[in-house]
């Protein structure tokens, strides 16, 4: 592999600040001619390369594509929250599968958590973790509900890390008069994806995968009990394949496009902020409770990464940065004029109930995404969790491909206005 100074990606807007960080990003090479492998990945992103490295360190023989750079997805330009849970809340979970098995979901979640924490200090990856996260809300009508999630996570959920906000401490930790209450969780934080993501793919390598960069899987099929996945330039034979493009899988196969569908959204760094700036002065990350959610946070060297939109659609803003520093304005009124050294975008993969779509789209051939903007925990762990199923180590798995996802309404064609209208309805109602 080699590395390269700049570049830009072609299915994501934008220079990230998580790209200019690093010392170094890698260059793997292309796919050239015919490839056998026992499994084969779609996807360099979390998904793929912790399936890669897992696999690869229990002695299979995997080879990895993906249609661009590793990172220049979701995994390398997202927000870099771990969250706690799932992406669906305990209630939501409750209602539609019980306590037990919610609780069994919760339980996965953390062990995620976790599981990345170790990862990244096994393989020596500073991945620039920071403890904390505020989850905020310009609603006072939200305290009642504030506090029972906090009764509830400690007492059916074990999780004693959850503490009220009032106003007077929203105001301080967040260093603005916005938010009114909020939740402060000591039992998570945040990172820089990118550098995780580099790490991933270094030891993924080192552990035996094959790793192909620029190198597009344009149809995968069944052939004499072979998974063939075909690209541009040879075709790749293996036993087994799992497909992990999230937002990004196009045409390649159609069960999981009706399931997954790619939304944009938007990212501004800020210069760094002065020492005695009062902006998240304890360090957390932020998640406002709109349903367009609005979520920020200070970086190593204290700039202010802030991400959101007024309305999501598949396309591009001309200015990412007036449209985010709008939005820091509204929270933070003496940045209203602050220098934006990088604005970018990005597809987050959702789902219609905001929970993970895992399915076996065809003998021998898994698809894992749609983790719906909580994906660096889990997007991390269920390849892992398809590694270990492959391995014989373990069937956690099969309890993801048990939740009831169901397709996006409208086909192909009105599947894309339908989100739209409904995104931007939700949108105004964040307004009142």
């Amino acid at each position: 592999m080699t590395s390269e100074a700049q570049w830009q990606s072609p299915i994501s807007p934008g220079i990230s600040w998580y790209e200019d960080a690093i010392a170094e990003r890698p260059v793997y090479p292309t796919l050239d001619g015919d490839m056998t492998a026992d499994v084969a990945v779609i996807g360099g992103g979390f998904t793929g390369l912790q399936a890669a490295y897992n696999l690869a360190a229990g002695g299979v023989r995997v080879v990895l594509i993906d249609a661009c750079r590793f990172g220049d997805g979701a995994s390398g330009r997202n927000g870099g929250q771990f969250g706690t849970g799932q992406r669906a809340e305990v209630d939501e979970l409750e209602k539609q599968y019980g306590r037990e098995r919610a609780k069994v979901l919760f339980d996965m979640a953390e062990d995620a958590k976790r599981g990345l924490l170790d990862f990244a200090a096994r393989h020596d990856i500073d991945m620039e973790y920071r403890p904390g996260h505020l989850s905020v809300t310009h609603k006072a009508s939200h305290e009642k509900d504030y506090r029972a999630y906090i009764d509830s996570m400690a007492r059916d959920y074990g999780y004693p890390h959850l503490q009220m906000m009032d106003a007077a401490e929203t105001a301080k930790r967040v260093g603005s008069q916005r938010y009114v209450l909020g939740i402060r969780d000591t039992g998570t934080g945040h990172i820089q994806p990118m550098k995780l993501l580099v790490g991933l793919a270094r030891a993924a390598q080192a552990a035996g995968a094959q790793l192909f960069e620029n190198t597009n899987a344009t149809d995968i099929r069944l052939s004499e009990g072979k998974v063939l996945v075909e690209t541009p330039r040879g075709t790749l034979r293996a036993d087994r394949a799992l497909i992990a493009c999230n937002a990004h899988i196009g045409t390649l196969e159609p069960v999981t496009a009706s399931h997954v569908m790619p939304i944009r959204s938007f990212i501004g760094a800020t210069a760094p902020l002065d020492d005695a700036s009062p902006v998240l002065p304890g360090g957390e990350s932020v998640a406002d409770s709109r349903f367009v959610v609005r979520y920020f946070r200070r970086s190593r060297d204290g700039r202010l990464l802030f991400g959101g939109r007024e309305a999501y659609t598949a396309d591009n803003p001309r200015d990412i940065s007036i449209h985010i520093r709008r939005q820091i304005a509204e929270i933070y009124p003496d940045l209203a004029e602050v220098e934006m050294t990088h604005a970018w975008g990005g597809s987050v993969g959702i789902t219609m109930p905001r929970q993970p779509f895992v399915r076996e789209v065809m003998p021998g051939v898994t698809t894992i995404g749609g983790f719906s903007g909580h994906g660096v925990m889990l997007s991390n762990h269920c390849g892992k969790l398809y590694a270990d199923l492959v391995l014989g180590r373990g069937s956690d798995l099969d309890l993801l491909k048990e939740l009831r996802i169901p397709a996006f309404p409208g086909g192909r064609r009105f599947r894309s206005p339908l989100l739209f209208l409904a995104l931007t309805w939700y949108a105004l109602r964040d307004k009142l």
